[in-house]
């Protein structure tokens, strides 16, 4: 008689662990003897025999979301400090770029965002990407202004 199909057997049986010691799947139901991975319940998760484990080895991620934009924060009493010690000069245009230059803020950051806390007696004309309500309305006040960026 001509088999026809003649592909190993697709429907195998699944092992019956612990039936007798005829299955040669009996007794110890091919756990090895005694020890934690012998006992039911037990799993060792993640447990990489002693190497750092992978969820240690990557970095942490949480609520600092990694493409966060850094807004560099100027008062107005630091940028009157700055005018006092004539770091800044009240004649020309204080922007992100010229503040990076004389390193008042740091070169990684975005935008820059001008508070209102403190006061400033000089006029002075600012160009930057945010301002609070305070420190429009205090340089208008002095006769200064602020450029807002789109």
């Amino acid at each position: 008689m001509i088999k026809l199909n003649n592909r190993p057997k697709l429907n195998k049986p699944k092992i019956r662990v612990g039936r007798g010691i005829g299955s040669g799947k009996g007794k110890t139901s091919g756990r090895g003897v005694k020890g934690q991975k012998s006992r039911s319940g037990v799993a060792i998760k993640s447990f990489e025999g002693g190497q750092m484990p992978l969820y240690r080895r990557l970095p942490k991620r949480g609520f600092n979301p990694i493409q966060k934009e850094n807004i560099a924060i100027l008062n107005l009493d630091k940028i009157q400090s700055f005018i006092n010690k004539k770091t800044i000069n009240t004649n020309d245009i204080l922007n992100s770029s010229s503040l990076k230059k004389l390193k008042l803020i740091n070169k990684n950051s975005k935008k820059l965002k001008i508070l209102g806390s403190g006061e400033i007696k000089d006029k002075i004309n600012i160009e930057a990407d945010l301002a609070s309500k305070s420190a429009l309305e205090k340089l208008e006040k002095i006769g200064g202004s602020i450029q807002l960026k789109k």
